[in-house]
């Protein structure tokens, strides 16, 4: 019990609580690291890497997700659990295989079985019990269903499909009962792993599936090239879209039942060097149609927020990168606002959700119905509240501000960096600079942050550049913030770990980082007098805004998320 001995050495057992688990590890029979893990004595990185100075190997920190598959398959799945070892990477030379027990002489013997079978030299590396479960759970990735699915293939159909087949044997193929069932499990892999995107990528060797997950992709599923033709074709019969057009891009959208919830799908396919490349966006309601707080809007902003829609004119702006949320935001709002004396109308590209009572359209440039055109036809029908997807060009920006001038609530999107980065943007679009602030109410800039998992969240103290950073940004922090700011002696913060209820990410769910800007009277008057972007924020600072980041720091500070994921989002590192 090597470890147990220099934990006791290093002072951070009493002579008692080393007995205590000598005797349970003697009654168990578990290895020293589970129940030294289990009383949560020490954090798993910093037992092992005692572990790693005790037996003198190297320990290696993994992302199961960036190990290819062919490197993954030399160890089988039953050798990984048996023995608690992984391939991990592999160069010319050698496979590094990384151990959780490299002193388990059974296991040793085990790798030299294997490496004798395949055929390959090794390196041998320290791993942590997380990380092998990460990468156990990325090499079954490939579920049982699939596989069967793949034989049941083999059997009905010898040879390989290509795309210059004919349209009616290319339909037959993807209507065949295998094909149906590989496309099922890719979608419910999906909402099991609460993805927001699939993407089917087809490569010179595999066909690679990724799932977007939290805000990140992560490689999930890897099967043979030659089902891509018959399983894009699936995908296609479903959209209703054309199958033997392969030269352009398509859009098109389905519905199916997976478990008890019926899920929209988006679908959109792209012409690339091995053949189409299709992103599904899943349209969960249940994901997609939240409220205001479960967003993660919360306090002063969300009061202004409330306050502010419920004024029976006015423009409310959405800012934000592509992903932002924005829409989402959107659709919170109109749920908020859509009652029977309401009448609502959008215009969407592309509709995302469906929201009963609300007169929801999709545009259609292609044959001239575009963002401008349909706003002026809305304007025919009677509505109280008008939402238009986004602001691209000066014809619609004329048109948005004139609709909120006379009488009506729109909201939409425009892109700019921040909520004061709105007002330049409307001036260069064309929209005179008078009119700014009598029609705009409300800008709502905003980005998503990953949300730290409840169940295996670490508690520590911020050293290095993230403790620098928080440090910097608490300073930073607006004086009226800083009285209300109860900060203990000892600075501790949340960092991920990864369970099985978060399948191993450390996160479990994405909520809004916002910025909230009302066009107070002093706001209006800096508007009109052409002031610059730093100091309408700075004004804004003084009537209580908070920054994307500064909003950021405080989750942070109450533990929803981590340094490094503010980060990650705002982009900065200093």
């Amino acid at each position: 019990m090597k470890l147990l001995q220099e934990l006791y050495a290093n002072g951070i057992l009493s002579d008692q609580t080393k007995k205590q688990l000598e005797d349970e590890i003697e009654k168990t029979g578990k290895p020293e690291e589970e129940i030294i893990l289990a009383k949560r004595i020490v954090p798993e990185n910093a037992l092992f890497e005692l572990k790693s100075k005790v037996f003198r190997v190297p320990l290696k920190k993994i992302k199961a997700e960036s190990i290819p598959a062919e490197v993954l398959e030399l160890i089988p799945a039953e050798a990984v659990i048996n023995y608690k070892m992984a391939a991990v990477s592999k160069n010319e030379k050698f496979v590094e295989i990384g151990m959780v027990y490299p002193e388990n002489i059974i296991a040793q013997n085990a790798l030299r079985f294997l490496a004798g079978q395949e055929k390959f030299d090794y390196r041998v590396c320290l791993i942590t019990i997380t990380d092998l479960q990460n990468i156990l759970k990325q090499q079954k990735n490939i579920s049982a269903e699939t596989k069967k699915a793949l034989e049941k293939l083999n059997e009905e159909r010898g040879g390989a499909l290509t795309v210059e087949e004919k349209k009616p044997a290319l339909q037959a193929q993807a209507e065949e009962a295998p094909i149906i069932k590989m496309v099922f499990v890719i979608l419910s892999h999906a909402i099991e792993a609460k993805a927001s995107d699939i993407h089917i990528e087809p490569g010179r060797e595999k066909l690679t599936v990724r799932f977007r997950m939290n805000g990140i992709l992560h490689p999930s599923l890897f099967l043979p090239i030659r089902v891509h033709p018959s399983i894009v074709a699936r995908v296609k019969i479903l959209s209703s879209l054309k199958i033997d057009e392969n030269r352009v891009p398509q859009d098109g959208r389905f519905s199916a039942k997976i478990g008890s919830t019926d899920i929209d799908f988006r679908v959109s396919t792209f012409p690339t060097l091995f053949g189409e490349k299709v992103e599904l966006r899943v349209l969960d309601p249940s994901t997609g149609l939240r409220s205001f707080k479960e967003l993660g809007l919360g306090g002063r902003d969300f009061e202004i927020v409330n306050s502010a829609v419920k004024k029976p004119y006015g423009l409310v702006l959405f800012t934000g990168p592509t992903g932002s949320g924005k829409t989402t935001s959107q659709y919170a709002i109109l749920r908020t606002l859509n009652k029977d004396s309401v009448n609502i109308i959008t215009l969407e590209d592309p509709i995302e959700y469906s929201i009963e009572g609300v007169n929801q359209s999709q545009i259609k440039p292609e044959i001239g119905y575009t963002f401008a055109n349909g706003l002026r036809q809305i304007l025919r029908q009677d509505p109280n509240v008008i939402m238009i997807g986004e602001i691209r060009d000066e014809e619609t920006a004329d048109l948005v501000v004139n609709a909120a001038l006379t009488g009506h609530v729109v909201l939409s999107t425009l892109h700019t960096n921040s909520s004061v980065g709105v007002v330049p943007r409307l001036t260069d679009m064309g929209v005179r600079q008078f009119l700014i602030p009598s029609a705009l109410r409300l800008v709502i800039s905003q980005r998503l942050i990953r949300i730290l998992c409840k169940k295996c969240k670490v508690k520590k103290r911020p050293i290095g550049e993230a403790h620098a950073y928080l440090s910097k940004k608490i300073k930073g922090l607006p004086a009226f913030v800083k009285q209300n700011l109860k900060l203990p002696d000892t600075l501790f913060v949340y960092e991920a770990k990864g369970c099985e209820k978060c399948n191993f990410t450390g996160f479990a769910g994405r909520v809004g980082l916002y910025e909230v800007l009302p066009i107070t009277t002093e706001i209006s008057r800096l508007i009109l007098k052409g002031t610059s972007e730093n100091e309408l924020f700075q004004t804004a600072q003084k009537q209580g805004m908070l920054s994307m980041e500064q909003n950021g720091i405080l989750k942070i500070l109450d533990g929803e998320t981590s340094v490094e994921e503010i980060i990650r989002v705002m982009g900065e590192k200093e």
